[in-house]
């Protein structure tokens, strides 16, 4: 079992992400964009289209700052309930999901001597932003600003900081079940991905510009619009994250680089079963570097293969693959460190660890996973 200290006074077991690898202190903000040009995708009575993120930037100093925890409570009390339905793996009592630290720090005034690449990151399909949040810390730590965007109406659960009709503070998904089984469902939400980190792209200029960054008002952290270098802008993305990740590099060239995490780059089959058609990037392939990345244990690695093989058969050597053994789907996620402490906890079997994230020891599976997009993106996008 844990030790007393990872325990809350309620007996709920407290989780700890890794701490980050780099020398900068790292902030975090959270922001609410509003797009009011596209209406939501997954909701007619709402007329607009809203975006959270939160973005993770070397802080100048974290005295005084209160550290980011993984989810607020109310996103928690969601995640506590549904994510055992879509992971049989985690348990249902046991852990405070509101609890766990992070390694960033609130607010905290922003390293705005210099520029930093900017990183984008569109998590797994029905998943929160907050499940990839230990590799942004990272990379943050390293010297990028990374903004872990949720997807409203996709996403487990969003919680916003302002009321709108049509949907409650805190919203939840539509799916019922795995969106790549409804080929309206999972194109549907590709496009509206995409459409979001480009969107996303937009406000963080008007950040830079020294325009209001939030929707609803908040303050922005000292510094934070003179620390983005959008010149040097990246994408990666975990299963659909990674299908939008590819697709939005190939539509948008504001964007120099891109990962994807076991991301489909066809569409869905159809009700028949023959296979979708191959999303754009992979029809025509891509001009700028493209990393996919897979593992031994997902269930999907045949399915995928058609569209993976067809963007790396475009000549130009632009796309290149990578496979991490003895690893599963979600050991790209903050499931990977998670779920080891689960287990040392009782609260997780041996197996279920290894259908969620693999067998391999977290002390590799974790920084191979941080240590593969650093590398990637520090050679395609240098930092200064």
């Amino acid at each position: 079992m844990a030790d007393t200290d990872t325990r809350t006074r309620q007996g709920a077991l407290r989780l700890r992400l890794p701490v980050p690898g780099g020398r900068c202190p790292v902030g975090a903000a959270t922001l609410y964009f509003v797009d009011r040009v596209r209406k939501d995708p997954w909701a007619a009575a709402i007329a607009v289209r809203e975006v959270m993120v939160t973005v993770f930037y070397p802080a100048r100093t974290v005295q005084g700052a209160a550290e980011l925890r993984h989810m607020t409570p109310g996103i928690a009390e969601v995640f506590s309930e549904w994510a055992p339905g879509v992971h049989p793996e985690l348990p249902r009592t046991g852990v405070d999901w509101a609890a766990t630290t992070t390694g960033a720090y609130l607010d905290a005034p922003a390293q705005c001597g210099r520029r930093w690449p900017v990183l984008l990151y569109s998590p797994g399909g029905g998943d929160p932003r907050a499940l990839g949040t230990s590799v942004a810390v990272d990379l943050a730590s390293h010297g990028w600003v990374v903004v872990t965007v949720d997807h409203p109406g996709d996403a487990l659960a969003v919680e916003f900081p302002v009321a709108r009709e049509g949907r409650e503070r805190v919203r939840t998904t539509v799916f019922l079940g795995d969106p790549r089984a409804d080929a309206e469902q999972f194109r549907t939400m590709i496009d509206a991905r995409v459409a979001d980190l480009r969107f996303v792209l937009c406000r963080l200029a008007g950040l830079v510009a020294g325009r209001d960054a939030d929707a609803a008002g908040r303050p922005v952290p000292e510094g934070l619009g003179q620390a983005l270098d959008l010149r040097r802008v990246g994408v990666y993305g975990h299963s659909a994250g990674g299908t939008a990740a590819a697709q939005a590099l190939y539509e948008d060239f504001r964007i120099g680089a891109a990962v994807g995490w076991e991301g489909f780059l066809d569409q869905a089959p159809d009700a028949s079963g023959h296979p979708g058609e191959l999303l754009p990037v992979a029809r025509d392939g891509v001009d700028r570097p493209l990393l996919l990345v897979g593992t031994d244990g997902f269930a999907g690695r045949a399915e995928m293969e058609r569209s993976w093989a067809a963007v790396l058969a475009h000549p130009g050597g632009h796309t290149r693959r990578d496979r991490l053994d003895a690893t599963s789907h979600w050991v790209f996620t903050d499931h990977a460190a998670i779920a080891p402490q689960l287990q040392a906890a009782g609260l997780m079997t041996a197996e279920g660890r290894a259908r969620l994230v693999g067998a391999a020891d977290p002390a590799w599976s974790v920084p191979a996973v941080r240590r593969q997009v650093r590398s990637f993106f520090a050679r395609n996008l240098p930092k200064c």
